[in-house]
């Protein structure tokens, strides 16, 4: 496997067409990873989620970390990681205008809205389905993608013709039947010396 490093254009590409990855968040020195539903634009995941524990999150230390990736076997993938900043569109008329941008992009899928508004139990507790629209600013976009090595073809051990040595039965093989060969051609009866003779002087045809 060969793993080589994707060009910037490589990488937004791979975004772009990408509808799933894994948002990392930390509050001190303790980190959080969640799958999560984006859309990209011009160097913007946007996403939607509500309150809960990485919004929260995020709303104290707005610097995260988003990865996504295709997979089509262990040797054979494509990977990127986005460094960013959280920011909240907040439902004030100041965003009314982005809001409604993020909008349009996450309504293009199916059930954009889920699963960031599906009912959630936690200890016991329904979680208030409060909606919160966000995007994330990409400050650093770095990708790999790893390749199957090329197939390597198995030197050939057969023997040729010209080959010598004990395990050359070809030669051997092609010797004995030339000399049947030089052997069926005289007539019966007659030594082979003695007759290559005679047909040599011209007395036989």
């Amino acid at each position: 496997m060969l793993i080589q490093e994707l060009t910037r254009l490589a990488s937004l590409d791979l975004l772009a067409r990408t509808r799933f990855g894994r948002l990392a968040c930390a509050q001190g020195t303790q980190p959080y990873v969640v799958p999560f539903y984006f859309v990209y634009d011009n160097d913007c995941l946007y996403s939607f989620s509500t309150v809960g524990q990485k919004i929260e999150w995020m709303r104290a230390n707005p610097l995260v970390c988003v990865e996504a990736d295709e997979v089509v076997s262990p040797e054979q993938w494509m990977s990127v990681i986005v460094f960013g900043r959280y920011e909240e569109l907040l439902d004030t008329p100041e965003y009314q205008g982005v809001r409604a941008f993020a909008h349009t992009l996450l309504k293009r899928h199916a059930v954009w809205w889920e699963p960031a508004y599906a009912k959630t139990i936690l200890h016991r507790t329904e979680r208030p389905l409060v909606p919160v629209v966000y995007r994330i600013h990409g400050l650093q976009i770095t990708g790999h993608r790893a390749i199957p090595d090329q197939p390597v073809t198995p030197p050939d051990t057969r023997l040729s013709m010209t080959d010598s040595g004990e395990d050359c039965w070809l030669q051997s093989l092609l010797r004995q039947v030339r000399g049947k060969r030089k052997q069926s051609r005289a007539p019966a009866g007659r030594r082979p010396l003695l007759w290559a003779r005679r047909r040599a002087s011209g007395r036989i045809a």
